[in-house]
């Protein structure tokens, strides 16, 4: 069989069930290495992660041998039950159902790693709701009767 030969950066968003502010400070990093171990283990290669603590961006250029829906899933899944198992939060923790899926060009590697690494900084003067739907419009995307998340305690669009 030929090899294969591919460039996917591929930018996910999903976030914790209802959108609750459950990913706490404490345990975000571990969370991040677990996911991190994840994304490596099946053959893709992380190039950033971050967020907040009602949401998560993961940035990872994708070997196209695997569907992104199987990826999210996996993601999803296993990191819900460590974050179970390891009793790190007190509160039930699920992720929700949807997710955003973008995909960028070798010559915005930097920009989007930088725009994850710093959305500490940027949620200081845009919601998550805000920043999703300006994503979406930037990429075309219609957004129509499709409900990518429960915005919990505030006016969907």
């Amino acid at each position: 069989m030929a090899d294969v030969f591919s460039q996917l950066y591929i930018h996910l968003i999903f976030a914790p069930k209802n959108r609750e502010a459950l990913i706490m400070p404490e345990w975000e990093h571990r969370l991040h290495r677990y996911i991190t171990g994840i994304i490596q283990e099946r053959g893709h290669k992380l190039l950033a992660i971050g967020g907040m603590p009602d949401h998560i961006h993961i940035f990872i250029g994708q070997k196209p041998s695997e569907a992104i829906s199987d990826l999210v899933r996996e993601i999803k899944k296993s990191s819900s039950s460590f974050i179970k198992t390891e009793r790190l939060s007190p509160f039930a923790f699920d992720w929700q159902n949807g997710y955003g899926v973008f995909s960028h060009s070798h010559s915005q590697i930097d920009a989007v790693c930088k725009y994850i690494r710093n959305q500490k900084e940027h949620h200081s003067q845009k919601t998550f709701q805000e920043e999703f739907l300006k994503l979406c419009s930037d990429f075309n995307i219609e957004i129509g009767k499709k409900q990518f998340f429960d915005w919990v305690g505030e006016n969907a669009q």
